[in-house]
C-alpha cells in the first residue's frame, strides 16, 4: 500500500486537484511537499495535528516535507473559516508565536531528517509594496479571487483588503517553495482549498502549464454526534503541556465514544491496518474494556509529548482509580486535578467541617458533619469519619495542595497559600 492509498484507507483525503498526476509524481520519485502554520497563538491546539501527522506520514515514506511557519501570513490573517476580521497582533506577539512554534514543531518532528522548518517571513520581508502589486497581484484575477469560497462568505459581512490579499502571499509561498525546494504538494485543511489552488494556479502561470504541482485537502473533523472535533468543556486540547498536562491530553483521548475511536486511530497514529482493524473487533465485543482508546491515548501522548508522558499518565489514573492519592506526587496534583473546583485556604490546620465549607465541598454545616459521619468524606486519600477531626494543610504534597473526594468520584482541590 503506497501512502496515497493508505491516506485513503485511513479517511484522510478530501479533495485533490489531479488524483492521476500526483500518484505518477510520487510513484516515480519521492516528492517534497508543504504544510503551514500561522502564529495566532504560542501554541498549536489538537487541530492542527491533523495535516502535520499527513506530513509525517509522507516523511516515513521517504518523502520530504517542509513545515512553513507563518511569520509573515501571520501577520495579516487568513479569513478561512472566520465571519469577521481578525484582530491584528503586533509584531512583537507575532514573533513570540513564530518561536513558540518553531519549538514545538522541533520536538514533534525533529527526529526526522526528511523534515524541514521554514519561516515565510525570510522570503517576504524584503519585498516592497510595487514589487508585490507589478510581480504577483498582476496575475490575480480579482472576479476569480471574490468566488474563492473564503472570500465568498466573507462578502456579506465585508473583509478588508488586507485579509483579501491573503491567498496572494500564501500561493506565493507555493511558488517560492517550488522554486527553493521543488516542493510539488501542498497539503492543508478543507477551508485552505482556495488558496492551495490560487498557488496552483500562480505556479503555472509563471512557470508553465506542465509544472507538476498537485494540492490536497484533509476532511472537516466532526464527531459521530455532529459537533466540532478537538473541543472540549474546558476549551481547546493543546499541544502545550503548560495549557493541557500530559494527563489531561492523554484523558482526552482515552474518553472518546466508541463510535469516534476507529476514525481516530487511523487519523492520529501510525498503527498498521491490521492492528488497527483488530481494535475494531475489540470495539464491538469487549467495548467495556475500552482497548481501542487506551491504544489511541498512548500512541498520541507519546508522539506529542512522549513515552514517559504516557507512562505518567497511566500512573496517575490508576492512583484515581483506587483512591490512593496520596502516592501522587506535587507536579501529578497539579495534572490531575487541574479542571477540579479549585479554591485557596491558609496554611493553618482547620476542623474538617470547616475545611469542607471553605472548599465549597459541602454548602452547610449540617451537610458537611453528615457526610463526615456517613464516610462520605476522603482528604488527600485518607477516609475522614470524625467531625472533630483537625486537617493539617501542609502535611501532604509539599505543603501545596489539599484533595477532598465527596463519594467515589466528585473531587474538589484546595491551594494553600
Amino acid at each position: 500500500m503506497n501512502i496515497l492509498e493508505d491516506l485513503q484507507w485511513r479517511g484522510a483525503i478530501n479533495q485533490q486537484t489531479d488524483v492521476e498526476g500526483l500518484a505518477e509524481t510520487i510513484n516515480e520519485h519521492p516528492i517534497a511537499l508543504y504544510c503551514g502554520v500561522d502564529p495566532t497563538g504560542d501554541s498549536m491546539h489538537i487541530g492542527h495535528l491533523i495535516p502535520f501527522m499527513i506530513m509525517e506520514r509522507f516523511a516515513r515514506a521517504g518523502h520530504h516535507p517542509y513545515i512553513v511557519i507563518g511569520g509573515a501570513t501571520g501577520s495579516i490573517g487568513d479569513p478561512s473559516g472566520r465571519k469577521t476580521e481578525r484582530q491584528l497582533q503586533t509584531k512583537q506577539q507575532v514573533q513570540k508565536n513564530v518561536e513558540a512554534l518553531t519549538a514545538q514543531m522541533k520536538k514533534l518532528f525533529g527526529d526526522n531528517s526528511n523534515t524541514h522548518i521554514v519561516n515565510n517571513y525570510d522570503w517576504t520581508k524584503d519585498m516592497t509594496l510595487l514589487d508585490f502589486l507589478r510581480d504577483y497581484g498582476k496575475l490575480f484575477n480579482v472576479n476569480t479571487m471574490l468566488n474563492k469560497e473564503v472570500v465568498a462568505s466573507r462578502l456579506s459581512q465585508g473583509i478588508s483588503f488586507t485579509e483579501f490579499t491573503y491567498q496572494i502571499l500564501q500561493a506565493y509561498d507555493f511558488l517560492h517553495l517550488h522554486d527553493q525546494y521543488d516542493v510539488q504538494l501542498e497539503i492543508g485543511g478543507a477551508d485552505q482549498w482556495g488558496n492551495i489552488t490560487a498557488g496552483i494556479d500562480l505556479i503555472h502561470k509563471l512557470r508553465g502549464l506542465d509544472t507538476k504541482v498537485y494540492g490536497l485537502t484533509i476532511p472537516l473533523m466532526l464527531k459521530s454526534d455532529g459537533t466540532k472535533f478537538g473541543k472540549t468543556a474546558g476549551g481547546a486540547v493543546w499541544l502545550d503541556p503548560k495549557k493541557t498536562s500530559p494527563y489531561e491530553f492523554y484523558q482526552f483521548w482515552f474518553n472518546q465514544d466508541d463510535r469516534d475511536v476507529i476514525k481516530y486511530l487511523k487519523y492520529f497514529t501510525f498503527l498498521d491496518q491490521e492492528e488497527i482493524e483488530k481494535l475494531a473487533a475489540a470495539v464491538e465485543k469487549e467495548p467495556w474494556k475500552r482497548a481501542a482508546q487506551r491504544r489511541l491515548a498512548e500512541e498520541v501522548t507519546k508522539f506529542v509529548h512522549g513515552p514517559a508522558a504516557v507512562e505518567n499518565a497511566e500512573r496517575i489514573a490508576k492512583l484515581l482509580f483506587t483512591g490512593n492519592v496520596q502516592e501522587l506526587s506535587t507536579e501529578e496534583v497539579s495534572q490531575a486535578f487541574n479542571n477540579v473546583p479549585t479554591t485557596e485556604i491558609n496554611a493553618t490546620p482547620v476542623n474538617v467541617v470547616d475545611l469542607l465549607i471553605e472548599m465549597n465541598v459541602d454548602s452547610s454545616k449540617r451537610q458537611a458533619r453528615e457526610d463526615v459521619q456517613n464516610g462520605a468524606i476522603t482528604i488527600n486519600g485518607t477516609k475522614v469519619t470524625d467531625v472533630d477531626a483537625t486537617i493539617d494543610p501542609v502535611a501532604h504534597f509539599d505543603g501545596q495542595y489539599v484533595i477532598v473526594r465527596r463519594g467515589k468520584k466528585k473531587h474538589f482541590l484546595a491551594r494553600v497559600k
